[in-house]
């Protein structure tokens, strides 16, 4: 029915220079993963370059403690536990193509082998004797922003369990001569060496990882707020129907009515009022006809077959129908689509080109004008007007129910139609005021939503 084909609503919201752009929604995070998931999956990918900066720390610290320092290690174990990281890291990258949805198992996974790794080479280096012990406490933090609470606290079980282990048994480190007379300096400028590491660290990856979740907390809000417009459109479709239904029967009671009068012989004897009879009966017949439209829309009435037609008659139709409908007014169809494509005749398309087509009517454009083009495998179609444009209060509310210029009660609902219509084709709405003067949307739309599916029936 109409209102679930204008409810069925997503899409990100941007904000772009001197207007408003309320746009399409990612593919990659609403029909393959949660919010919460994707940003899982960019979580791992945080994680994955933390290891990469943990490995070259690694060989550098290893290297120049052994070289460097004449401090002997056992360099084949540790090149060991070296290698494990670069291949996890190389496993979580294939894992990451073939399953993009990460969730709290996989990150404590990950991090629990990065635990598992630093404790062997602890172990190799000195146990807690060791100034770099203090990593742990980076694994820890990571996991308390990343994780569910549960999981956060398995991984301090783990971390403290491995710190204890490590205070009993461990590879003690044999000195040099020339450390050997003052090794709580070197301690002391292992530490420091450790702490700015660490506070390094932290800044970097945990301000990427706040980010990932902030984007993921203002992705459920839009969630949240497309459901709120979801249900609003159809409570809308749901009056709109019954509204239709209302109408019904006055309406023809007014035509049986008109048209009674329309053979009386003492009202055909007054021309004047003879053609305004007639003017009223062609009046009713649209206001039937516009009911008639809402419950085709609603499914309470089905053709047997879809209408098809193709871009161009499309447009060409609409535009008549809207000029006929308001004589006087100068309105300009520019087609510049190029060569003609088919499509099926969608009525709340008609229906929202026609509002924007009124709204600048009702602005006091004297010129409007409707513009169609194909950018690729999208139809692009904007509406330009030299009226008084948008105020800056309105754009920054545009698609929004009931925020109208107007004053008139229930207005508003229009741009909101608009919005939520095209968001549910996979297109976008631009909106904004030209610099000469008037106001301007544009609508982009995928012509694949529109498509003609082979075998669906004749062009008409």
């Amino acid at each position: 029915m109409a209102s679930a084909r204008l409810a069925a609503v997503a899409g990100p919201l941007t904000r772009g220079l001197g207007g408003v752009i309320l746009g399409r929604a990612d593919p990659a995070t609403t029909a393959e993963a949660l919010p919460a998931e994707a940003a899982g999956s960019k979580n791992m990918l945080q994680l994955i370059e933390l290891r990469w900066v943990a490995v070259l720390g690694q060989v550098v610290t290893v290297g120049f403690v052994h070289f460097g320092l004449g401090i002997a290690l056992p360099l084949l174990p540790m090149a060991a536990v070296i290698a494990m990281l670069v291949a996890l890291n190389w496993l979580s990258l294939v894992w990451l193509r073939l399953r993009p949805i990460v969730g709290s198992p996989t990150l404590f996974v990950a991090l629990a082998a990065d635990v598992l790794a630093l404790t062997v080479l602890l172990y190799l280096s000195g146990g807690l004797a060791n100034p770099f012990i203090s990593l742990y406490l980076l694994q820890v933090t990571l996991a308390a922003v990343l994780l569910e609470v549960w999981w956060a606290w398995a991984m301090v079980g783990i971390t403290c369990a491995c710190f204890l282990g490590l205070s009993m048994a461990y590879r003690p480190l044999v000195l040099p001569v020339s450390l050997n007379s003052d090794p709580f300096r070197l301690n002391l400028q292992g530490l420091m060496i450790c702490f700015v590491l660490d506070a390094m660290l932290l800044v970097v990856f945990i301000t990427r990882i706040s980010g990932n979740l902030r984007a993921r907390d203002a992705r459920l809000a839009l969630m949240r707020q497309h459901a709120i417009e979801e249900e609003h459109v159809v409570r809308m479709g749901l009056l709109a129907s019954g509204a239709a239904h209302e109408l019904g029967t006055p309406l023809s009671t007014v035509s049986v009515i008109l048209g009674d009068w329309r053979q009386m012989p003492a009202l055909q004897a007054l021309p004047d009022l003879a053609e305004e009879i007639d003017e009223m009966q062609a009046a009713v017949a649209r206001c039937k006809s516009i009911i008639t439209g809402i419950l085709l829309s609603a499914g309470e009435a089905r053709g047997e077959a879809p209408t098809i037609t193709t871009v161009g008659t499309f447009l060409d139709d609409l535009v008549h129908a809207w000029d006929t409908n308001r004589p006087g007014n100068l309105l300009i169809f520019e087609n510049n689509f190029g060569k003609d494509r088919p499509i099926i005749a969608d009525p709340a398309l008609k229906q929202i080109l026609s509002n924007l087509l009124d709204n600048a009517h009702e602005a006091g454009a004297t010129l409007i004008r409707l513009r169609a083009e194909r950018e690729g495998e999208e139809l692009v179609l904007s509406v330009r007007d030299d009226g008084p444009g948008f105020p800056a209060e309105m754009l920054a509310q545009f698609g929004n129910p009931y925020r109208s210029t107007k004053g008139r009660l229930g207005g508003g609902l229009g741009l909101f139609l608009v919005v939520n219509v095209v968001r549910k084709l996979g297109g976008t709405v631009a909106a904004g005021n030209r610099p000469e003067g008037g106001a301007m949307v544009t609508l982009t739309l995928p012509l694949a939503a529109l498509a003609l599916a082979e075998g669906a029936g004749d062009v008409v």
